[in-house]
């Protein structure tokens, strides 16, 4: 099984719409750590699981600098943010989301 690990970080801004109070409700921005992690059985005709910069173009390109809220249809939680990004990457099967120093949600198939 070959596998890679592409890390990059973003700047997003979003609010979460919660069940209680939380300063989180309004509107506040993070500089998001994104690991994505990939595996195959067999390499694409370039030779790769899948290339560094298709990642991030799936990825960063939608979501940085962006108002989550305004570009993603559910609501912009770091575990559903990690889910969108396994499901945006063919061979992502876990993908760890850092929204600050010590939080950190996991999405693994």
């Amino acid at each position: 099984m070959y596998k890679i690990i592409k890390s990059f970080t973003i700047s997003a801004a979003h609010h979460l719409d919660l069940t209680y109070d939380s300063p989180c409700a309004k509107t506040h921005g993070h500089n998001y750590v994104i690991t994505v992690y990939c595996q195959s059985e067999k390499l694409d005709s370039n030779g790769m699981v899948v290339d560094f910069d298709e990642i991030k173009s799936l990825v960063g390109d939608v979501l940085d600098h962006k108002n989550l809220n305004d570009v993603l249809d559910f609501n912009p939680t770091a575990e559903n943010v990690a889910k969108w990004i396994v499901d945006q990457v063919k061979t992502a099967y876990r993908c760890d989301v850092q929204e600050s120093d010590g939080s950190i949600a996991i999405y693994e198939l």
